[in-house]
């Protein structure tokens, strides 16, 4: 049956240069059973795999086939996960951190400030005063002139909560706030992305440009992750970038370290 086949199958006897083609036969044929989640987890590395077959083919590297940059360079973050047993170990080894991002030239970092929640792998159980406390310390430690990202793994609930913490947070000068609620919860996103004094980011769990139109329309956040295996490979990757710019918000990509 047409809508039993599986991405092998669709792919044997096809040019592998015509990668859009490609990605909209494997979706629509993989639809039954795909959509979302691990299917097109796999349709992007097929997706990658053909990008790079089409790099080597016309002898460039794929970001040279993907059209003129918007911009003549990018600015680099360094990605912090700190430790501890106790939570002022666990502060202190974030200050270092930065402090040591900032030495070897970084003009920004993300601070992974995972104190409570449903992902929370510090083995701490810590209030949200300690997780501003911890971000003010990373603050001081680096100035003013350092961009200063936070991630806090779906900590907060609901809107409620992370409000009560993120309201203090104006003069820390944070560039945004990386997935501050349960991932499907768009309705309480929207409302944090309208109230909250800093940006909403979020996305890298979302599998195709569709779940991305739900995070931006409804969800309201201000920029949008794309996890370039994830989402559906590069040509889907493409797809949401051109959507965030038609709606005026900002991509940084997600992709594990």
């Amino acid at each position: 049956h047409t809508m039993g086949l599986g991405l092998k199958d669709m792919l044997i006897g096809e040019d592998p240069l015509d990668t859009e083609r490609l990605w909209e036969k494997l979706y629509v044929g993989s639809c039954m059973n795909g959509r979302r989640g691990a299917v097109i987890n796999a349709m992007g590395a097929i997706d990658m795999a053909l990008w790079d077959i089409k790099g080597k083919a016309a002898g460039k590297p794929c970001w040279q086939l993907m059209g003129e940059p918007a911009q003549a360079a990018i600015e680099p973050y360094a990605s912090l996960q700190p430790n501890g047993e106790s939570y002022a170990e666990y502060k202190g080894s974030l200050v270092e951190w930065v402090l040591r991002a900032k030495e070897l030239g970084f003009q920004a970092a993300k601070l992974e400030v995972t104190l409570s929640g449903p992902y929370n792998h510090s083995g701490l159980d810590e209030s949200d005063d300690k997780v501003t406390e911890t971000v003010a310390a990373c603050r001081e430690a680096v100035g003013v002139d350092f961009t200063l990202m936070v991630d806090v793994q779906y900590a907060w609930p609901d809107a409620d909560t992370a409000l009560a913490t993120l309201r203090d947070w104006e003069a820390l000068d944070i560039y945004f706030i990386e997935t501050p609620l349960p991932v499907d919860d768009l309705k309480d996103m929207a409302r944090l992305a309208e109230e909250s004094p800093v940006d909403i980011a979020s996305g890298e769990w979302l599998t195709t440009r569709h779940e991305f139109a739900d995070l931006m329309d409804i969800g309201g956040v201000h920029v949008a992750q794309p996890d370039v295996g994830r989402v559906g490979g590069i040509t889907e990757a493409l797809r949401v970038c051109d959507m965030a710019a038609e709606r005026g918000r900002r991509i940084v990509p997600h992709c594990w370290k």
